[in-house]
């Protein structure tokens, strides 16, 4: 809406500045038939406006902020917090592949829909996800190397030697090996010659000297074959010791590199097993070494060396599988993360469908509105330029220059005039006699015809074009230097303006008042319909004060503005008292109600007060005094806080009580008039 305001700077510039008035061009009377098609050329523009109003209020609120498009900000507001949960619930194990999207609500839930209509990649489970993201995006990316295979055939071949299942025995044609055959105590013997041999061929057990024959059958019976078949038992315990300590130490190797590529806590199991095994047997081939006769068999290791070897190989293949990766970094990482968001996207799929369905309707309906706006605004722009063309066929600065001079004339206003001015388009103010009236007009004359001119221009526009564009108004102190009958003048025309625009008639939408004037206050405020000064539904009531500096709007439920007297008890009755003003509120309070309308001077009041409250009441005077004049001939100061304000408000209370005035002290404060 345009906006006029009547203050000091419009009669500046309106007054001052130039040597003629715009003129304010109005709707003529002679053509009836066009002004016919004017009013209803009007009814369809503001039966347009009301459709763009409707129309525009479904689409954003009547505030802007709300309608469907707040529907659409709201189903973004939700949605962006359902996606981002998902991200916080995966984000620690999958970041590496929303990097980019991580930080910003926004982007990962338009980061979501767009996968959602163009990732096709291959859908896996969370934990192999998870597993690959581990090594794919770990920041110590490096190749690792593989496990040797452990080579145990040489050991697994040493548990089927022949030896094992040998008797190893003496020479059987000696004479002496029937009864070591009988006794079956050849590995006996063979330990007990040791002993003979340093005994100078005495028998170690019965200690008797022993025949050289019996020596000789004794080293026939353990001969060359006897002694090759011990040899093998000991080069068997030998290699068997040496193969399954490399074993055990390459083993032992593999558990130490800690790789996270193979079961170590399977390998360490097995690894156990494999010691205790090869302890058991190594153990078996120690009692055969001693008794080479026995036949011994020996545990096999290959269950659990083939179990590790399985370790290995499936240690091996994940490492190959890694180094692969670590070959081929960016290809994997692009296709991880591809594969991420399509988990991501199969985890929100409804939020996403109901999200895609919800926002396709409100997005149809806004564009749906959005178009009809276009569409009546378009109408309205081709109705209000119908209505230009018609309004310049009959619009005339005329109406408002008989308008003025009328108005002018009936107050008395007869020795000046106003006049059209050589251009037929403005006006300028002249003497009866047809001389420049400009510079010769009074305050009072000046400011009157201002505000003529300003009352009019509301009815009008000062182009062409704009006579029936809607209006706010503003009227800034308009009596200022006003004697008292124009301002029941003014106040006359501006209740007009109420008027007119409570029945709709006009273009005027809306008034602001700004005065300082009381007695203007109530002229344009008095109105039967009102119930003990309640606002009527279209009016409210504001009062603009200023402490320290700050300028405070306070809104009122009944119009606060009754006298100037009452105005000075609405601030004793405020609780935010301003604490500099509120001793010149006081003493003007005292001296309006007790020395202008009851003839009692202070000095009288305080000769009602005895003891210390006389002390109190002297103490309030020279206070509220302090700064202008004062009852008392002695200094008095006290500091302007709020105990000290409270302490006089309660002295101010005793002045009504002691002079018998309470009844008007409470009615005063109960806001009572």
């Amino acid at each position: 809406m345009e906006r006029l305001v009547y203050n000091r700077d419009f009669v500046e510039r309106n007054f001052s500045q130039q040597t003629s008035l715009k003129g304010v061009f109005t709707l003529g009377e002679q053509e009836a038939d066009t002004l016919v098609k004017i009013e209803a050329t009007k009814c369809e523009i503001d039966k347009l406006a009301d459709d763009i109003k409707n129309l525009s209020t479904t689409l954003q609120g009547v505030d802007g902020n709300g309608g469907k498009k707040q529907e659409l900000y709201h189903l973004e507001f939700v949605y962006i917090d359902r996606f981002w949960l998902a991200k916080q619930k995966y984000d620690a194990k999958l970041g590496g592949g929303l990097e980019g999207f991580r930080a910003n609500k926004k982007l990962f839930k338009d980061k979501v829909l767009s996968e959602a209509l163009t990732n096709n990649a291959v859908l896996y489970s969370l934990v192999d996800l998870e597993t690959r993201a581990e090594t794919v995006f770990s920041s110590t990316l490096a190749r690792s190397q593989t496990i040797d295979i452990i080579q145990s055939q040489k050991l697994l071949s040493l548990e089927h030697a022949p030896i094992l299942r040998k008797r190893v025995i003496g020479k059987e044609d000696v004479d002496i090996a029937s009864i070591i055959k009988k006794l079956n105590n050849s590995d006996w013997v063979r330990q007990g010659i040791l002993y003979y041999e340093t005994n100078d061929g005495i028998c170690p057990f019965c200690q008797q000297k022993t025949s050289n024959d019996f020596s000789k059958s004794l080293s026939e019976y353990f001969d060359e074959t006897f002694e090759q078949d011990n040899a093998a038992i000991n080069a068997l315990m030998m290699d068997y010791i040496t193969e399954s300590k490399r074993i055990q130490q390459q083993i032992k190797s593999i558990i130490d590199l800690h790789s996270i590529f193979i079961d170590g806590e399977k390998l360490e199991s097995e690894s156990r097993l494999l010691d205790s095994i090869i302890t058991t047997n190594i153990q078996r081939l120690a009692r055969k070494k001693k008794e080479a006769s026995q036949i011994i068999e020996l545990d096999s290791l290959k269950n659990v060396l083939d179990e590790i070897a399985t370790l290995i190989t499936f240690a091996n293949k994940n490492i190959n599988a890694h180094n692969i990766i670590v070959s081929n970094i960016a290809n994997e990482r692009k296709l991880l993360t591809l594969q991420i968001w399509r988990f991501i996207i199969e985890e929100l799929k409804n939020d996403i469908n109901d999200y895609s369905n919800m926002k396709k309707n409100i997005a149809a309906a806004i564009s749906n509105l959005e178009a009809q706006l276009q569409a009546k605004n378009n109408d309205k722009r081709i109705k209000e330029s119908e209505l230009s063309i018609l309004e310049r066929q009959i619009i005339s600065i005329q109406p408002t220059l008989d308008g003025i001079n009328r108005l002018l004339a009936s107050f008395g206003f007869k020795n000046f005039s106003l006049a059209k001015g050589n251009d037929g388009k403005t006006y300028k103010l002249v003497r009866a006699n047809g001389s420049d009236a400009r510079d010769t007009l009074s305050d009072g004359e000046r400011n009157f015809v201002t505000f003529l001119y300003f009352y009019y221009l509301l009815k009008g526009s000062q182009t062409e074009n704009g006579i029936n564009v809607d209006k706010t108004v503003v009227f800034d102190d308009p009596v200022s230097s006003l004697d008292s009958d124009i301002l029941s003048i003014v106040s006359s025309l501006i209740r007009e303006l109420f008027d007119d625009m409570r029945k709709n008639r006009g273009t005027i939408k809306q008034i602001f008042i700004f005065t300082h004037n009381i007695y203007f206050h109530k002229e344009l405020t008095f109105n039967s319909r009102r119930n003990r000064d309640t606002p009527l539904s279209d009016e409210s009531f504001w009062i603009i004060k200023k402490r320290n500096a700050i300028s405070f709007v306070e809104r009122y439920t009944s119009n606060p503005i009754k006298t100037s007297y009452e105005l000075l008890w609405e601030e004793v009755r405020s609780e935010r008292h301003n604490n500099v003003a509120i001793q010149n509120t006081l003493r003007r309070i005292l001296e309006n109600y007790f020395k202008l309308l009851g003839g009692i001077s202070l000095d009288e009041l305080f000769m009602k007060f005895e003891g210390d409250d006389k002390i109190k009441f002297k103490a309030l005077c020279s206070w509220v005094n302090d700064g202008s004049h004062s009852v008392f001939n002695d200094d008095h100061y006290t500091a302007l806080d709020d105990t000290n304000v409270a302490r006089y408000l309660q002295v101010f209370k005793q002045i009504f009580e002691k002079s018998g005035q309470i009844a008007h002290y409470d009615m005063m404060m109960d806001g009572i008039v």
